[in-house]
């Protein structure tokens, strides 16, 4: 006599009721991990955004303009107007729904030196990070960017104590 060692069609409804009970009480948690990997993708993204303008102002020597919207939840990345005709590498991003951006913009006194790349410019309505010619950042850029999911969720891009580039703070 032979047996056959295929399942049969009660069990293998009883194997899918099985994992759809545990789908059913692991989905919450996962639903979590994913929005957490969603804020956490988007600090990453904007950070190499950062490097992006700064390794585009020092190769191509022209200050780079990181410009935050945070109404139209978008920022990108172009030329300082003026320094160039087109930008032919300009970068837009939009956010994702469920985030927010808020740039903590600080007004500083007037600025000391004077010469064609970090004498005063006109203000601008939306906050910008803008990179120098020489990879510095200026000093009217603001300090820290913090990207919100929730009110308790939230990750701060902050300038380094050298203030020579940006990095990401969980606090």
């Amino acid at each position: 006599m032979s047996s056959n060692g295929a399942f049969t069609f009660i069990e293998l409804i009883l194997v899918m009721v099985l994992l759809a009970a545990v789908l059913s009480l692991v989905f919450p948690s996962l639903k979590g991990f994913f929005r957490a990997r969603n804020l956490d993708s988007e600090a990453q993204r904007f950070l190499a955004v950062t490097r992006l303008g700064q390794s585009r102002a020092v190769s191509e020597g022209v200050p780079m303009i990181l410009w935050m919207d945070p109404q139209a939840r978008s920022y990108g990345l172009q030329v300082q107007a003026g320094y160039g005709a087109n930008d032919t590498k300009l970068k837009q991003f939009t956010l994702d729904p469920s985030l927010q951006m808020q740039p903590e913009v600080t007004v500083t006194g007037a600025m000391t030196q004077s010469n064609l790349w970090t004498q005063a410019r006109k203000v601008t309505t939306r906050p910008e990070i803008r990179f120098l010619p020489d990879g510095s950042i200026s000093e009217s850029s603001p300090a820290r960017v913090v990207i919100r999911q929730d009110k308790d969720d939230a990750l701060w891009i902050t300038e380094t104590t050298n203030h020579l580039r940006y990095e990401i703070r969980h606090q």
